[in-house]
């Protein structure tokens, strides 16, 4: 895994005032023409409010009947109907968006790449992540394999921007905090997600609040939340959270917007007096897994029943 800091077109001094920044939450289906319509009034919204930082959820553009639904509508690196929608949404409204997920070609002509676009308030893009952790699931009815369809990305992507420096993740990868603690100390932290009901309500505001306290960092975690066309139900409870853990605002289902006002130099008091960031010793990647002082020991005999743990 490597790291790709993308800083190609826009080097801007993080502002130190505050500034507010929207998620939205949608519950997506197949027809792509319909979700943008969806997501441009959201996003319309949210700039009216104010928003100068807008993230939408993952699968934004489609939901489809089938896992397979989006190959057909996937677009090339260079340009396509969602690439183009999000750039004339920002540069209409002045504002950064982050594409929650767009399907992108990749190498594998059965796969796409599920890849978080940003752009700035030009309509420029500024960034590009491809989702690394692909979900799969078999949990009693329910069956998920992203790696059928979705070829995973190899880059940590951080960038710098007028509101600090952010970090892009995209859902699953949300349960793997050695990824973020990798993009080093990133100030924006954004998740956009589709969790299923089940995962999510067992595990979505537990870790994304756990990502915000162990890098001090303001989370924005925009969703899917509701029931889609596929039979498919998502969690929703799109948030934002602030580096303390506190959840400034959230939305359980539907579609929607969460708005919260980003405090540079309230984080920066927080990391000032608690400087865990700086007191981190331990790069786990260089060390070799510890030896089990009874790895020699009979496995038979670790249980009183012969079962091994």
């Amino acid at each position: 895994m490597t790291e790709r800091n993308t800083r190609k077109k826009t080097r801007a001094t993080p502002q130190r005032s505050i500034f507010r920044v929207a998620a939205i939450q949608m519950a997506s289906g197949p027809n792509v023409a319909a979700n943008l319509a969806e997501a441009e009034r959201l996003i319309a919204r949210a700039a009216t409010q104010g928003a100068q930082l807008v993230a939408l959820p993952e699968y934004f553009a489609i939901m489809g009947l089938a896992d397979t639904d989006k190959l057909a509508v996937m677009e090339d690196e260079h340009g396509g109907p969602i690439q183009k929608f999000l750039a004339n949404m920002a540069r209409k409204h002045k504002i950064w968006i982050i594409g929650g997920s767009v399907p992108l070609a990749a190498s594998a002509p059965n796969k796409v790449r599920n890849s978080c676009l940003v752009y700035d308030a030009h309509g420029h893009q500024v960034a590009r992540y491809d989702k690394i952790h692909l979900f799969g699931l078999n949990l009693g009815t329910e069956h998920y394999q992203e790696e059928n369809t979705i070829e995973p990305g190899n880059s940590i992507v951080v960038f710098d921007s007028p509101f600090g420096r952010i970090g892009l993740s995209i859902c699953y990868d949300l349960r793997f905090p050695e990824l973020y603690r990798a993009m080093k100390d990133v100030d924006i932290i954004v998740i956009p997600s589709a969790f299923t009901a089940t995962t999510g309500k067992a595990h979505f505001e537990t870790l994304v609040r756990a990502r915000a306290i162990e890098n001090l960092a303001y989370v924005i975690a925009p969703a899917q939340g509701g029931y889609h066309l596929s039979g498919r139900e998502t969690h929703g409870d799109t948030m934002i959270v602030d580096p303390w853990g506190v959840v400034l605002d959230h939305l359980p289902r539907g579609s929607g917007i969460v708005m919260a006002s980003i405090n540079p130099d309230y984080q920066a008091h927080l990391r000032s007096s608690l400087p865990a960031l700086r007191h981190r010793t331990l790069d786990c990647s260089h060390l070799a897994p510890a030896k089990d002082s009874a790895s020699n020991a009979d496995p038979a005999a670790s249980q009183p029943d012969g079962t091994t743990t």
